[in-house]
């Protein structure tokens, strides 16, 4: 009875190591992608504002409970906090206003999963990797705006070097983001709106891992109808993609770990009405957006809420 008692714990452990290792190893995996959040813009992406000072404030809000690499039940729930502070000026190269922002994010995430010895948690807040953009192009024309940028991203989160730790959501590595897009207003009156915004980024080697991530792609789109003078309604969505394979030294030891496979890159798609208001007493512009994904490849698979609020001063 003894010998089946031990057999039966050291089962249960078993299981509740290799599932907890499975867990970490998906998203010791998902934290080689990229640093954008897809789905922080929507409708009018690519029209930037005039010549001011604004403070945005993003609220991105993300849940989900299915990834095809991963533990069956799984929840992961993660909220970032994003100020940006945008500096549009009247200067001009090549035609657009010059401009620039800064962004410096929190988080807060909770991981957790089912096993055979009972639930597994863990959750993390900190200070995210700044987003630091010295060259903002904007260009406006009778029916069209277009944007143009360079950002990069600095590794200043506490980044998942403890891997008993997978809630944390920092990077640990440099990335150099490049951005184009425009918007089309189809109509005279400008009351319908399509825009497309472009992000690549290409991101530098983390050195815990000796690993260096793959470049990122990420589209986001939106279809919008002005309803009111101060309220537009539409559709917005998004892909993103892992372009290329991982490199580097720590490649082959990730994917011994576990479910890591550096052929497969990581993609999703996502798609979701959105709302935005302007309140003239306040000087306050509102949106809200939901987006559901579908198609993900070697990433958690959810849903994405962000509230953004943007003053002018």
């Amino acid at each position: 009875m003894k010998n089946i008692e031990k057999t039966s714990v050291r089962f249960v452990r078993g299981a509740v190591v290799a599932c907890l290792f499975t867990l970490i190893s998906l998203l010791q995996a998902q934290q080689f992608s990229g640093h954008y959040p897809a789905g922080v813009e929507g409708i009018k992406a690519a029209s930037l504002p005039p010549p001011g000072f604004y403070l945005r404030d993003y609220n991105f809000v993300y849940f989900a409970d299915r990834n095809k690499n991963g533990p069956p039940d799984f929840d992961l729930t993660a909220y970032i906090n994003a100020p940006r502070a945008i500096w549009i000026s009247d200067c001009k190269i090549f035609g657009a206003n010059y401009g620039l922002d800064l962004i410096v994010p929190f988080y807060y995430s909770d991981v957790e999963f089912t096993t055979p010895g009972g639930p597994v948690r863990d959750d993390a807040f900190g200070l995210w990797d700044i987003q630091f953009e010295p060259l903002l192009l904007a260009w406006h024309f009778k029916q069209f705006d277009l944007a143009a940028g360079y950002a990069f991203w600095a590794p200043s989160g506490d980044s998942n070097h403890d891997v008993t730790r997978p809630a944390r959501l920092a990077k640990g590595f440099w990335s150099n983001m490049f951005t184009a897009g425009g918007t089309w207003f189809p109509t005279e009156d400008k009351t319908w709106a399509v825009s497309l915004l472009n992000r690549y980024e290409i991101h530098t080697e983390n050195s815990d891992f000796k690993l260096t991530p793959g470049d990122s792609y990420t589209l986001e789109w939106g279809l919008s109808k002005s309803v009111r003078q101060t309220v537009d309604i539409g559709v917005i969505g998004y892909y993103q993609q892992q372009i290329n394979n991982d490199r580097g030294a720590g490649v082959a030891a990730l994917a011994a770990a576990g479910p890591y496979n550096p052929r497969i890159h990581d993609r999703v798609v996502g798609l979701g009405p959105e709302i935005n208001m302007f309140c003239p007493k306040m000087g306050l512009f509102v949106s809200a957006r939901y987006a559901r994904e579908f198609a993900a490849e070697d990433r958690p698979e959810g849903n994405a809420f962000v509230l953004t609020l943007t003053k002018r001063f």
